[in-house]
């Protein structure tokens, strides 16, 4: 494990920080006045999935979390929790709380492969792709003259999710979305 010192800390690595694992979602260095310059950073807890502001000085250090990566398929989500198999080895399963992982399982099907984070070998978090293609499930037909709200419908995505779309996206019409916003960007495919 690598020691990083205060300016290393950099947007998208993962750091033992009170011997426990966080993604830094964003760092900025500035000095105020006549003051030792400073890192002000965003750091996600990986398992909790909680947010905090820390602020790293000139003379603190911290060490890479030792993360491995792993290859799982998506089974099925119910009410309280997510389950997952992992690919090598499908009997080796393992469910996260549906409130840590609802924003990344409502833009996957079953069966789909993703890439699990571990800590210490124990499943930590979930990284899908960035864009996914799913199907439109269920769409309200587009009323003419209806441009008030921006021309916008909410429509039903196969895997349950909403997602607000242009009029013309009909039912069965295959589009893409970001994951990180949950915003549509095209449509892939029309019915």
């Amino acid at each position: 494990m690598a020691v990083l010192s205060y300016n290393e800390i950099l947007k998208g690595s993962i750091i033992n920080y009170n011997s426990e694992p966080y993604e830094v979602l964003s760092a900025h260095i500035f000095r105020m006045q006549q003051r030792k310059p400073v890192n002000q950073t965003k750091l996600r807890h990986l398992i909790t999935g909680k947010v905090t502001e820390i602020s790293f000085h000139q003379n603190e250090t911290v060490t890479e979390a030792d993360i491995d990566k792993m290859q799982a398929q998506y089974l099925y989500s119910n009410k309280t929790e997510s389950w997952f198999a992992e690919e090598s080895n499908p009997k080796n399963r393992f469910s996260f709380p549906m409130e840590s992982a609802h924003d990344k399982v409502q833009w996957l099907m079953p069966n789909t492969l993703v890439e699990i984070l571990t800590y210490e070998e124990k499943p930590m978090t979930i990284k899908i792709p960035v864009k996914v293609e799913l199907q439109v499930k269920d769409a309200p037909p587009a009323v003419k003259g209806n441009t008030v709200s921006g021309g916008n419908k909410l429509v039903e995505l196969v895997t349950g999710a909403k997602v607000n779309v242009p009029l013309f996206i009909n039912t069965g019409d295959i589009i893409r979305i970001n994951t990180d916003s949950g915003d549509y960007t095209e449509r892939v495919e029309k019915a």
